[in-house]
Formats: structure tokens, sequence, C-alpha cells
């Protein structure tokens, strides 16, 4: 038997309306950028090192919209961290409330085929590490 269940896209953008909620609950959300192989999932302990981190606006979201296949909440301004906390290969990422917060969630991080797309994994001690922005997808279907 094939799967078919999805949620419209009304009830995706609710999910994401949701999702900045939650991330807003801290002062300002930020994206955390690490080494190693990814905890199982957000609610098991941050492993790996530390390599950089984002802050978000004190609102994640610019907007929340349809894009004809999903739901995507677009991310405003995403500051820059101007210095590096080590040298290693970037893996996967948390989004957390603030410096020290809730973890809300988290993915993978590469070049390509990730979930958080850099122009490079390989971070250096010092360097700065940008975004240019930041986007969440709800599929509506297939």
């Amino acid at each position: 038997m094939a799967l078919g269940f999805y949620f419209t896209n009304a009830v995706c953008q609710a999910m994401l309306t949701a999702v900045a909620a939650a991330a807003d609950a801290g002062t300002a959300a930020v994206i955390r950028i690490l080494t190693g192989t990814p905890p199982a999932n957000p609610d098991a302990s941050e492993s790996g090192t530390l390599l950089a981190t984002l802050t978000c606006s004190a609102s994640i979201s610019s907007g929340i919209s349809d894009t004809g296949t999903a739901a995507r909440l677009t991310f405003a301004a995403i500051t820059s961290d101007s210095s590096a906390d080590a040298t290693g290969t970037a893996t996967y990422f948390r989004l957390l409330t603030q410096t020290g917060g809730t973890v809300i969630a988290q993915g993978t991080v590469g070049t390509s085929s990730a979930d958080l797309i850099l122009n490079t994994t390989a971070v250096t001690s010092g360097s700065t590490v940008s975004m240019s922005g930041a986007t969440i997808d709800l599929p509506e279907g297939p």
C-alpha cells in the first residue's frame, strides 16, 4: 500500500508559525554550527565541536508563504559570526532559542544536498562564518 498522508498548506503554515514562535521564545535565536556525528535527534545532547554561532533577528521570521508546493518560513536577517570558535569541518547545525537556550531543531550541513548549505564546510578558527539567508519548507505532498 502506498503512503499518501499530507497536510494542507494552511496547516503547514500554522506549523511554521509555531516553529517561529518557539524560536522567538528567547532574546534572539541562534544557529550553532558543529563538527562530528549529529545527535540522534534534537532532544539528545549536543556532540562535536562548536565552530560558529550565528545570531538571528529578534523575530526569526520575515514571513510565511505558499510556494505552490510547500509552506515556507523565510528567516529575517542573520548576523555572521565574525570570529569562528574553532577549526573543523561543519557537519550539522542546531537552532536554539538563544545562546545557551532551548534546542528547537537540528539538521545537516554541507555544500549541497544538506539542510543548511554553506559555500564551504571547512571552518578556520577566527574566520567569518555567514549565511546569506535561510528558509524552512514543509511540503504539501509529492
